[in-house]
């Protein structure tokens, strides 16, 4: 049998402990909430037209996805995309950049992500064309068309990095 001093004392150690842990609960919260709170913005610089939707809608959904876009307007893109080394058989409408890499059209945010987590040895990625369907280019009533994205090597080939 347990006497009355000895459950005062195994109460107090279960209040102490509940106490601890939810302390410990607190402060881990806390350490993770500041590690993710001072994980650095990826910004994304992207080059448009003034006059494109599409591409104003693709920024919207990178942005969506947590990217901070820094926006520059362009009358001609040409000079950017030589620059970056697009190839020419890749281009599509608007070309941004983010941690060294280009993004040439209408990349999904996803693919982006991949891309500057697994930092290939290549110039970027490309969606050429504006696909259907692909991120910014929705249109409603419109069946989405299947798409590749390519990553483009140093050397400017391009191999299938994903298809959606």
């Amino acid at each position: 049998m347990v006497s009355p001093m000895q459950q005062h004392r195994t109460k107090n150690k279960l209040k102490l402990t509940r106490r601890c842990f939810g302390l410990g609960l607190l402060g881990l919260a806390t350490s993770v909430h500041g590690a993710v709170a001072s994980t650095p913005e990826r910004v994304v610089t992207v080059y448009k037209t003034a006059t494109c939707s599409c591409c104003k809608a693709w920024v919207d959904h990178i942005a969506k996805s947590g990217f901070k876009a820094k926006v520059i307007e362009l009358d001609d893109l040409t000079e950017v995309k030589r620059r970056l080394g697009v190839p020419a058989a890749h281009e599509s409408c608007h070309t941004a950049l983010v941690d060294g890499y280009f993004i040439e059209g209408h990349v999904p945010p996803s693919d982006i992500l991949r891309l500057v987590e697994g930092r290939p040895n290549a110039r970027g990625l490309a969606v050429p064309g504006m696909p259907v369907g692909s991120p910014g280019m929705d249109i409603k009533g419109a069946k989405a068309e299947r798409f590749q994205t390519l990553l483009i090597a140093k050397d400017g080939s391009a191999s299938v990095f994903a298809e959606h």
